[in-house]
């Protein structure tokens, strides 16, 4: 049996055109943003100053937001 893949979320920063900042996603090293279609990867790094979050945190900005929180588990991967 395989444990399930680890996804850990950020937050970006807020800006004056997302005072809640964004939510990003890291799967398998890769960085993705939740976008209006879904997760879009993202090149290069995580962004300076992106805070971590509990997956609890995930929910409540989702919630906050008007995302579906089966987003949360849609997260792509590498393969």
């Amino acid at each position: 049996m395989t444990r399930p893949d680890t996804v850990r979320f950020l937050r970006t920063e807020p800006t004056m055109a997302f005072p809640e900042g964004r939510l990003l996603a890291m799967r398998e090293a890769q960085l993705h943003v939740l976008a209006p279609d879904g997760w879009t990867r993202l090149a290069g790094t995580r962004p300076t100053g992106a805070t971590t979050l509990t997956r609890q945190d995930a929910e409540d900005w989702c919630e906050r937001e008007g995302w579906d929180l089966h987003l949360l588990d849609q997260v792509p991967t590498l393969a």
